[in-house]
This record gives structure tokens, C-alpha cells and sequence, in this order.
């Protein structure tokens, strides 16, 4: 059993306090290798904002869980040493299973999602529970899920949108005891979030996709007030980099995704913590794809996976400031 404080990272519960209280929203933002820490934490640092680091069952399948484990004790010591011991938190990202969670707790995560989003009711319940139960015993934080998000990203995967039922919300949260939830009121999973006959174009000719639901937001808290809700699915997908990757033998389709005025309005709320993973797909790889076409003879992979990481810096700084509103809160 490795405990999460002896690596210098905290759980999300003073962390979504303060982020209700402030009205702004903590970025959580998945990674899978070295360069996608370095710019995350060197962002977050810069900003001075805390940071919840995501890592998904693909991620601990591709990178390995001691691996990562040992990498976010690197990313406390990191940011101590860039001049900002900011709060970071490890957090598993749409857990699928008890034993997949209690691993997670075992191996020092401070966080954990318990996605039974698509059970039955009762089941995800019954799931969700169980693991709140074993993650209470070493105060790590459960983030739970009701409604399901469409689209695919990892292994998560769902063909359509099933919105959040604010009459169940109460009923959920005082019977897992979970500490945090995930709702569906209109983003989506992956970089393709939506198809071109489900938005409008505007008068440049960009495609606009339907609003979120604040309608269902707004009920939620009525109905559960002060308790933090989660977003996932929330990239952006911007266009610059789309086109970058398009522009130098990539072939990505038509994608959009949620605006970044909904996202700060989402902020201004309930909403606590913010999922953004395919952002930083798209930025990495379209500046891989830009430094290798430009300079074709380059093989060292530092000399493209470095510019990556800057992008990505510049990204996640973006972020933090004029989206989440995250920035500066680092210290609070």
C-alpha cells in the first residue's frame, strides 16, 4: 500500500472548496508520457494554479502504473523546484471496475472516477458505493458519474447522449457518499464530438454546436446545492490546430467542440473540475507533424517532441487563465 501524501500530492476535497467559493474551475488534464507532464505542470506552475493530473485506464495500460505513480511524485518535486509547490492531485479517469479503483488507491492516487454511468441505476449505485467505501479508509476523494456522455476516447465509448436526471442526483449522492459528480448536459467524449447536421454554421461559415444544457445545470443545483459537479468531454478542439494537422499530412474530419464562453460560464458554477484530453492530443501532434514536415531529415526525438511541449504549455496556460479561471488560485 503507498499512501498519496508520502508523494506529496492531496485529494480534490479543499481543492473544489475553494474552487466554489471562487467561482472557477480546477484543470484536469490527462497524460500518458514525460513531455505531457512537463507541460502541465511548468503551465500550472507559471499560472499558479492547482491541477488535477488524469490518467486513464488506456494511460496506466500504456505507460504502467508504477510508472506513473512515480512520475506524479516527480511532478510535486518538479513544481517545488520551478518555484511553486502547487497542489496536484493523481486522479483515475473513468474507472470501470472495484478492483480497477482499489488498485489505483494502492498504488497512490489520491482521486478515483467509478464510472457506472452504464449500468442500471441501482447497480451504479451499488458499484459506486463499494468503492467509496474502500477509498474513505485512506481519504482518497471518489468522483462518481450519473448520465452518459456520447462519443469515444479510450475506452470509453457511448453512440448517444443520455442527460443527467436531476431528480436522481439527490438520491445518488447521499447513498454512495461520493464526493464529487459527473454530469451529461451536452459535451462529449473525443475530438469528433459532434456531427456537422447536429450544429449550425455561422455567419463566417463555422459550425457551431448546440449549447449545453444549463437548464439541466442549473436543477442540479437546486437539488444538491454546494456539492461539486464535474464536467467531462470538455475540449475545445481548436481550429488552429486542426488545420495544422490537416495542412501537414494529417486527415482529420470536420470536428468542433464545446465553446469557450460555455465552459467559462460553466466555471462561474457549481462545476469545479473541467476534463480536457483531446486538446492536448491535438496540439502535441499538430506541431510533431509541423517541426517533422518542415524538417524532414530530423530524427532526434527532442528536437520535435520539445516544441510539442511548449505548445502544450502554451495551451494549458490558456486554460487556465481564460477559461477555467484557475489561474493565480494556486496558494489560496
Amino acid at each position: 500500500m503507498v499512501s498519496y501524501k508520502d508523494l506529496g500530492l492531496v485529494n480534490t476535497r479543499d481543492m473544489f472548496k475553494k474552487a466554489m467559493a471562487g467561482h472557477y474551475a480546477i484543470p484536469a488534464y490527462n497524460f500518458n508520457n514525460m513531455e505531457q507532464l512537463q507541460a502541465i505542470i511548468m503551465a500550472c506552475v507559471e499560472t499558479k494554479s492547482p491541477v488535477i493530473l488524469q490518467v486513464s485506464k488506456g494511460a496506466r495500460d500504456y505507460a504502467n502504473i508504477n510508472l506513473l505513480r512515480n512520475m506524479a511524485r516527480g511532478a510535486t518535486e518538479y513544481a517545488a523546484e520551478l518555484g511553486c509547490a502547487i497542489p496536484i492531485t493523481l486522479h483515475l479517469d473513468h474507472g470501470d471496475s472495484f478492483e480497477t479503483a482499489k488498485a489505483c488507491i494502492d498504488n497512490g492516487f489520491s482521486s478515483v472516477m467509478i464510472d457506472g454511468s452504464h449500468f442500471p441505476y441501482e447497480e451504479n449505485i451499488a458499484l459506486t458505493k463499494k468503492v467509496v467505501e474502500y477509498a474513505h479508509q485512506y481519504d482518497v476523494t471518489v468522483e462518481g458519474e450519473l448520465g452518459v456522455l456520447a462519443g469515444i476516447e479510450d475506452e470509453v465509448s457511448s453512440a448517444v447522449t443520455h442527460y443527467t436526471k436531476p431528480e436522481e442526483v439527490e438520491d445518488f449522492a447521499k447513498r454512495t457518499g461520493v464526493d464529487s459528480l459527473a454530469i451529461s448536459i451536452g459535451t462529449s467524449h473525443g475530438a469528433y464530438k459532434f456531427t456537422a447536421a447536429q450544429c449550425t454554421r455561422n455567419a463566417e461559415g463555422i459550425l457551431v454546436p448546440p449549447p449545453l444544457r444549463f437548464d439541466i445545470l442549473e436543477e442540479i443545483e437546486k437539488r444538491i446545492p454546494g456539492f461539486p459537479i464535474v464536467l467531462h468531454g470538455s475540449s475545445s478542439v481548436p481550429q488552429e490546430y486542426v488545420k495544422m494537422i490537416n495542412q501537414y499530412g494529417g486527415k482529420l474530419a470536420d470536428s468542433v467542440g464545446i465553446p469557450e464562453e460555455q465552459l467559462r460560464k460553466a466555471a462561474a458554477s457549481a462545476v469545479c473540475k473541467i476534463n480536457v484530453d483531446s486538446d492536448g492530443r491535438l496540439a502535441m501532434t499538430a506541431m510533431i507533424r509541423k517541426v517533422l514536415a518542415e524538417k524532414p531529415a530530423e530524427f532526434d526525438p527532442r528536437k520535435y517532441l520539445g516544441p510539442a511541449r511548449e505548445e502544450l504549455k502554451k495551451m494549458y496556460m490558456h486554460k487556465n487563465i481564460d477559461v477555467l479561471g484557475s489561474a493565480g488560485h494556486a496558494l489560496d
